[in-house]
């Protein structure tokens, strides 16, 4: 490694120190106290975990002090918690906004640990007395279902292996099952499981998940663990809100001028921060109310309001945005074309397809949506954002636009969703999508691609339909032919006139539509 000689007759500035509990300056710990006990066992040591539940998490115990530590598990990169041991759990939250930055130090972490170098230690964890409650944010793929039935995929290699349980389980519902099964047969004291990802229903899904997996089992562990599954775990629903950018050297450089001190993991994210949960914790849970969290009886409004106001819409912006050269969020949403198809598939064909909650006003919702997009300090990338679709947009697009299709109603900019993501990630023959689409990650670019080469007369509305057939978006709008011609007419024109043109074709024609259906 070269190095740079300091001036003649100047000092090299002293490296900073390391991000530590002696190092935090005051001022800059969001609770004073960390917890000396682990009561949380989160599964995805990630960005948004860390910038999301730990900070709800340091918040409330700042007001009440509690069990409730978490030990965070990555599922095979080691540099997160590599960093973290090496800090003592500690890190900085960036928040920053055009306004102002804002870093704080949240103290919640004791312990990291790698599920792939040790399996053993984290399904120890998940059987611990003390853990009372399991968390995950291991994103929609994480989950290892099937898109046509939403059920456990048990033909996945990965879920086959786990269900064998000849090595160490590698998918996260069969860590969750295998933990369980040593708290059965440890103290079968009660735990909650709770999941903090994107998907409809979370709490439901994670259920059904677990027990689809528990009942695979040979029938002599079935019989143990399935009872206990009843009896003595839940599966609260939530919803998380909080864009999260990927880690930069920007946020390590501001981290190192504002706290004086080397961060290798800070977090960077928007000053906004929401979650709302079911409060049905069998076994307790911290004061997360004192950290802004809200809880109701009713998760599924706020579920389906932020799914699709403002991750469907994200996903739109991103695909058009990417196809359009843009680098970021807030590049994009500054283009007019994308504003606006933003704001017709928000009010046209998302806000008709859900239940406001009573404490929500829209118009107020939509406008500061357009506000943390436009968050330029973030740079939140189209390519971050526009990852993963083929397992984000079955959990947005299918149900709104099956409502609108039933109605009578074609749902043009969930058409033109559709098609800018096929365009992304399997573009036609000759088109090139340009480098922010091309790097986006998605487990369906290659079967995409080899669904394209086992067809390649199919063109138009028959690739389409012959894409929807293989379960991207569900089974639903198999049974609307029309759907698929209309993504194949709004693909033709991203291809040959870009994705302005799809996007003032697409204003033009739900001009022309019925009212949206409410």
């Amino acid at each position: 490694m070269s190095t740079t000689a300091a001036p003649s007759g100047t000092t090299p500035a002293a490296p900073l120190p390391r991000l530590s509990p002696s190092t935090v300056p005051a001022g800059a710990a969001l609770n004073a106290r960390p917890p000396a006990e682990t009561g949380i066992v989160h599964l995805g040591l990630g960005n948004f975990h860390r910038a999301h539940q730990a900070v709800h998490t340091a918040a409330a115990l700042s007001h009440t002090d509690g069990p409730w530590g978490i030990l965070g598990v990555a599922g095979r990169s080691t540099d997160v918690a590599r960093a973290l041991r090496e800090q003592e759990m500690r890190y900085a939250v960036v928040e920053i906004s055009p306004e102002r930055t804002r870093i704080t130090v949240p103290a919640v972490h004791t312990g990291a640990l790698v599920a792939a170098e040790r399996p053993d230690a984290v399904l120890d964890a998940l059987a611990a007395p003390d853990t009372a409650i399991i968390t995950m944010t291991v994103t929609e793929h994480g989950y290892t279902f099937s898109p046509r039935t939403h059920g456990l995929d048990l033909d996945a290699p990965a879920v086959r292996a786990d269900l064998r349980g000849d090595a160490p389980p590698r998918t996260t519902i069969g860590q969750i099952v295998r933990g369980l099964q040593r708290r059965r047969r440890a103290h079968a004291r009660p735990v909650t499981v709770l999941s903090c990802d994107n998907l409809v229903g979370n709490g439901a899904q994670t259920r059904r998940l677990v027990r689809e997996f528990a009942e695979a089992l040979p029938a002599a562990e079935r019989d143990d663990l399935v009872p206990y599954l009843e009896n003595a775990v839940t599966f609260p629903g939530s919803m998380v809100d909080r864009i999260v950018p990927a880690t930069t050297d920007a946020y390590r450089d501001a981290v190192a001028a504002g706290l004086g001190v080397r961060d290798a993991v800070p977090v960077p994210a928007e000053p906004f921060s929401m979650w709302v949960m079911e409060d049905r914790f069998c076994a307790g849970r911290p004061r997360w109310e004192h950290g802004g969290a809200l809880f109701t009886d009713d998760v599924e409004p706020y579920e389906l309001l932020k799914l699709r106001l403002l991750n469907g819409t994200h996903s739109l912006i991103a695909y058009l945005g990417a196809l359009d050269g843009r680098a970021t969020i807030p590049e994009s949403v500054a283009r007019p074309f994308i504003a606006d198809a933003a704001r017709a598939v928000l009010y046209g064909d998302y806000l008709p397809s859900l239940t406001v909650p009573a404490d929500i006003d829209p118009d107020a919702y939509v406008g500061q949506l357009f506000e943390r997009w436009a968050n330029t300090a973030l740079g939140h990338r189209t390519q971050q954002v526009g990852s993963d679709g083929s397992v984000k947009l079955r959990q947005r697009v299918p149900e709104p636009a099956l409502l609108h299709l039933r109605a009578g109603r074609m749902p043009h900019h969930l058409a033109l969703t559709v098609a800018a993501y096929l365009c992304c990630v399997t573009p036609p023959p000759g088109f090139s999508p340009g480098p922010h689409a091309t790097a986006m990650v998605d487990p369906a670019r290659e079967p995409l691609a080899a669904l394209a080469r086992r067809a390649p007369a199919a063109t138009g509305a028959s690739a389409v339909a012959a894409v929807l057939d293989s379960g991207l978006l569900g089974t639903g709008l198999t049974e609307f032919p029309a759907f698929a011609a209309r993504v194949a007419e709004f693909i033709d024109v991203i291809v040959r006139h870009g994705p302005g043109a799809a996007a003032a074709e697409a204003a033009r024609a739900a001009e022309s539509e019925p009212l949206p259906v409410r």
